[in-house]
């Protein structure tokens, strides 16, 4: 502002007037300080504008698993919806579900000063970011709930889905059913074969444990578990829109292929033949009431931490009927 003030012959009380648009400056003076800001490319500094007004920095940090992941680019796009309507900026980061790198990427956030974090958490300890909500930063969790941490959420009903995937494939006459589930310490995935287990309890079919596998999973070690369990197992719930597309991969080509209801809608499962039935959610919604709970910490709303649930709903399209 120095610079400018300097180079349009003015003070630097002038050169705030302009630029904050304020009253009292003659027309010609303040076409001299636009020209000299041209002239310069000055650029306020809205971080330090907003801390110096008590408004914050304009900003809230988004830690994600992995933003190339479609479901987190639906996710991320309605916290961005939310935060553009109340004039703030998104910067988001991926933990590559690395706890050490999701709690680096919280910190960082933090030491910017952003005004809340909306956190997909990677692992299962967060007392390292109760000094920062007890500072003021208000957290929510989406996806899976925080670890040592009472702290506001925002959760899929995963179990639920699941146990309506085992039912539905059990209404159509399946008894062997075969469960590809992520790590089993992830939350979400821990959740879903709870899901399966509760789902084949009430269609009364049996729960094999040998049917399940649990892990990261590759097109490789997915091709290798459809190959053990196809053995035996006619219908099969995959635990999420990843392991859904290896699980395809593995059966393209096959004639025996089994009933599939996957958990997580994903693009194109409508076309393929036979289009793929799945456990779906709105996951805008997931990011939407992340969001909207957030700003309502920031409006002063001090209610005790809030566990919010997404329903989800099995949406058959044909794979998932196919008679045993």
């Amino acid at each position: 502002m120095s610079d400018v003030a300097r180079l349009a012959g003015v003070s630097i009380k002038t050169v705030s007037r302009v630029v904050n648009a304020e009253s009292g400056v003659h027309p010609a003076t303040a076409e001299r300080v636009l020209s000299a800001i041209d002239q310069l490319g000055f650029r306020r500094n809205l971080s330090a504008r907003n801390l110096r007004r008590g408004t914050g920095t304009g900003t809230l940090g988004l830690v994600l698993e992995d933003l190339a992941n479609p479901f987190y680019s639906v996710l991320t796009r309605a916290v961005e919806e939310v935060a553009r309507s109340r004039g703030k900026q998104v910067l988001t980061g991926s933990s590559d579900e690395d706890p050490a790198r999701e709690r680096e990427l919280v910190l960082e956030f933090c030491a910017r000063r952003v005004d809340g974090l909306i956190v997909v958490p990677a692992g299962h300890q967060h007392g390292y970011i109760a000094h920062e909500i007890n500072a003021g930063t208000p957290v929510v969790f989406v996806d899976r709930p925080p670890g040592n941490l009472d702290a506001d959420a925002v959760l899929i009903d995963n179990s639920g889905g699941t146990a309506l995937a085992a039912q539905h494939l059990a209404e159509h006459g399946h008894r062997e059913i075969a469960f590809l589930g992520d790590a089993p310490e992830i939350h979400t995935a821990a959740e879903r074969l709870r899901g399966f287990r509760e789902g084949c309890a009430r269609a009364g079919v049996p729960f094999e444990p040998d049917l399940v596998l649990m892990g990261p999973h590759t097109d490789e070690s997915v091709a290798e578990a459809l190959r053990t369990t196809l053995r035996r197992a006619t219908a099969l719930v995959t635990g999420n829109n990843r392991i859904t597309i290896h699980a395809l991969r593995a059966l393209a080509g096959r004639p025996d292929r089994p009933a599939l209801v996957g958990f997580d809608d994903f693009e194109l499962a409508d076309l393929l033949d036979p289009p793929i039935t799945v456990v779906t959610h709105e996951t805008s919604a997931l990011g939407r009431s992340a969001a909207e709970l957030l700003f309502s910490r920031l409006d002063g709303d001090r209610t005790p931490p809030r566990r919010i649930v997404v329903p989800t709903r099995l949406l058959a399209r044909g794979s998932g009927e196919v008679a045993r």
